[in-house]
């Protein structure tokens, strides 16, 4: 991480037993950052620092990444689903006296915001999602090309304790196969960073919550998802998705159709990219948060 990122405070609060664990810095309207799998909120170290000269930025570590809790399993997955990791994140945010803010956050902490902006409206005023598809969808589409480049997503909802036993059995391989199995390879992360991707994975019990993270999106998520489909439920606040040009969900899938399906104001792209946009594109990704997120600002005004 650069020196200004490492520089933020960090925090740790409880909720319902489970650490968050973070960072807080700058001034300004607050503007929420999620991170992605198998990553940390040390994802956002080429944006954080400039972003927070205009916003009060916190970033967290999901439940079961990076320094935050890892809750035991449980038959249904509710300790890992998002709607529990949307709470953490709520917590956070109320903990630094923010009961209303904006979100940018990347793959697993995209569908957690989407969760979010689902279950507490009031609080999102503006998101904004990075290389995702709504995760009902993505299974619902699922196609040969996208369960052979997202093996993943299949590996990890097997039975314990197969999966679990791979990952522990060395985490440095599993974290460095993920991500530089990707379009870039290794090459987009900081070597700081990557160590500190590797060095939360190996932390124990994160191999556990990792697959209990994916069996929760491909059971108890997609039950929530559903329920809120047969309401009639949509998202209402800005929503900005931005995806990767050399990723897969861009190839796989029809990205803006499909949030469209689930939101009333859709807009996005895709950035010249792969898959983990704060990392491969640092300078394009803040164009777009800076732009999307002025409106919070109230000296630049309401955006149209």
């Amino acid at each position: 991480m650069t020196a200004s990122f490492l520089d933020f405070p960090v925090f740790d609060i409880e909720r319902d037993g489970v650490r968050v664990h973070g960072r807080i810095g700058g001034s300004g309207a607050p503007l929420l950052l999620l991170h992605g799998h198998p990553q940390t909120h040390a994802i956002w170290h080429r944006v954080a620092p400039a972003l927070a000269e205009r916003f009060t930025v916190v970033a967290i570590d999901l439940r079961g990444y990076g320094d935050s809790g890892r809750p035991a399993a449980d038959a249904a997955h509710e300790n890992h689903s998002k709607r529990a990791m949307a709470l953490d994140a709520l917590a956070a945010m109320r903990h630094h006296g923010f009961e209303r803010f904006g979100v940018l956050a990347h793959d697993r902490g995209a569908r957690v915001a989407h969760r979010l902006a689902a279950d507490h409206p009031t609080a999102v005023e503006r998101m904004l999602l990075l290389d995702i598809a709504p995760t009902l969808a993505m299974y619902e589409h699922t196609s040969e090309a996208f369960a052979r480049a997202y093996w993943h997503w299949f590996f990890l909802i097997q039975p314990p304790p197969l999966p679990e036993a791979l990952i522990a059995s060395d985490p440095v391989r599993y974290v460095r196969s993920v991500m530089g199995g990707r379009h870039a390879g290794l090459a987009p992360f900081a070597p700081e960073v990557l160590a500190e991707y590797e060095r939360c994975a190996a932390i124990p019990g994160s191999a556990e919550s990792i697959c209990e993270d994916y069996r929760a999106s491909a059971g108890i998520d997609l039950d929530h998802d559903r329920a809120d489909i047969a309401a009639g439920a949509r998202l209402a606040m800005p929503l900005r998705v931005l995806w990767g040009a050399h990723g897969v969900v861009g190839r796989a899938f029809d990205v803006l159709a499909l949030w469209r399906e689930r939101a009333d104001r859709v807009e996005g792209h895709a950035l010249p990219c792969g898959h983990y946009v704060p990392e491969e594109a640092p300078g394009e990704l803040l164009a777009e948060a800076l732009d999307f997120f002025a409106p919070l600002i109230p000296s630049e005004g309401p955006r149209p």
